[in-house]
């Protein structure tokens, strides 16, 4: 694993699930962290919990652009620079096209889309100064549109279609993009997914505990960026799932269809 002492490490959404799971691993591992989130209270949890000088924690809804400013401006304004930008800040959906609202979708665009690109414009001077890392947190919805979550794929399509443009524009300078893409992973982001009026569905349709652990996802992530993986494609349902939509997109069609829905209705 390469060496993160002191490194700057900014990631976004850091108070639930992966995010947190990547605040308490680049910790012990040296690093300084800056973290975002839109609930002062579950921050303020997060920095009792881990009560570090290396732990700056901010309250920014990524939605804004002007949070996404202030948000890094004190990050550079308390330790200088960024190494590493993990734009993780994310929300999930459930309901049909035909059903859900224009409010659920932009919602769901707002955070998961612009959140990363407000984020890594405002700290792409320090990172390209630093030859450091950007990454996107996406999703296996990002290769393959799944049901219910038309709102959850576009904006993962959309994350993973501009990191791959900004990569290549970056290409041999040094600095490094990537995009990950956990598969179903434990977390807060079912029961906090927006429902077709954009209100929070309050519980999982999914089974969490057959699912890869938050911590086990976060120390794959960075794992990946001490390799500069160009992507990561995390679980077995994951890479079945981008394989079998690339080379065979009928057949998954016809799978997708039968793992979401029963009888003609949307179960999970």
């Amino acid at each position: 694993m390469a060496d993160y002492k002191d490194k700057i490490v900014v990631i976004t959404g850091g108070s639930d699930g992966i995010g947190k799971a990547l605040v308490a691993q680049f910790l012990a591992i040296g690093a300084k962290v800056a973290t975002c989130g839109r609930t002062q209270i579950k921050l303020d949890d997060l920095a009792r919990e881990f009560n570090s000088s290396s732990l700056l924690v901010i309250a920014a809804d990524v939605s804004q652009q002007s949070d996404c400013n202030s948000f890094i401006e004190r990050v550079v304004s308390q330790w200088g620079t960024i190494d590493i930008l993990i734009n993780n800040a994310g929300i999930s959906m459930r309901a049909l096209v035909q059903d859900v609202s224009m409010d659920t979708l932009k919602r769901v665009m707002d955070i998961n889309f612009w959140g990363s690109v407000y984020c890594t414009k405002a700290a792409l001077p320090f990172i390209t100064q630093n030859k450091g890392v950007i990454v996107g947190v996406s999703s296996i919805a990002g290769y393959r549109g799944l049901p219910g979550r038309s709102g959850y794929s576009a904006s993962k399509y959309a994350l993973n279609g501009w990191l791959e443009a900004l990569k290549t524009e970056l290409y041999g300078s040094g600095t490094h993009v990537m995009w990950v893409c956990p598969g179903f992973t434990t977390s807060n982001i079912r029961n906090a997914a927006l429902d077709k009026d954009a209100k929070a569905q309050g519980e999982s349709p999914m089974d969490e505990g057959e699912m890869m652990t938050s911590e086990v996802c976060a120390t794959h992530i960075i794992d990946a960026i001490s390799k500069r993986k160009r992507t990561l494609v995390l679980t077995f349902t994951g890479k079945r799932t981008v394989f079998m939509n690339k080379f065979f997109p009928a057949w998954a069609d016809k799978l997708v269809h039968q793992f979401f829905f029963k009888e003609g209705k949307l179960v999970k």
